[in-house]
């Protein structure tokens, strides 16, 4: 196991998308935001790509489903309005709520597809002074084990490759 305990996060984003809005269906198959060139669809599979390629297959769950809840937490906000773009805050979680109680993934996958953000949230919260969002991911960071943080740090590397 990844963690040395589980820790719910505080609080999930309170958007919740239709398998039939607009947001769900724009951002599943055509476009994000700025830091990726398609849509969750197919960003997906360019990171379960990247896995196969590297055949490190410890992996090929989390790049299946760790963005499995952006569609459903899609919203805009109002800079977003100007760059017909999306943000996604807490979307990791929304994901592993979703997955949590599937059988068929183990819970190290389940766990890197809820923290899979992790370590970009942190580094930006860190540089935007967001000292209570901070706090919480620090808490969270806290119960890590060191192979865990490792786990993490290579899945994003698939990840950022997939956004290209």
């Amino acid at each position: 196991m990844g963690k040395k305990e589980k820790n719910e996060k505080s609080s999930i984003m309170e958007v919740n998308n239709s398998f039939i809005s607009k947001a769900f269906w724009e951002t599943l198959l055509l476009k994000q935001n700025r830091w990726h060139r398609h849509g969750v669809f197919i960003h997906t599979l360019k990171v379960v790509y990247q896995v196969i390629k590297a055949r490190d297959y410890k992996f090929l769950a989390t790049a299946f489903f760790h963005d499995l809840g952006k569609p459903i937490v899609a919203f805009r906000k109002e800079k977003d309005l100007v760059t017909k773009e999306y943000s996604f805050t807490d979307h990791e979680e929304k994901s592993y709520q979703i997955v949590k109680n599937w059988p068929i993934l183990s819970d190290w996958s389940k766990d890197m597809i809820r923290y899979h953000y992790l370590i970009r949230d942190r580094s930006n919260s860190k540089k935007r002074g967001h000292l209570k969002r901070l706090a919480r991911i620090e808490a969270i960071w806290d119960t890590l084990t060191p192979e865990f943080i490792k786990d993490l740090e290579q899945f994003l590397i698939y990840d950022d490759k997939g956004k290209k």
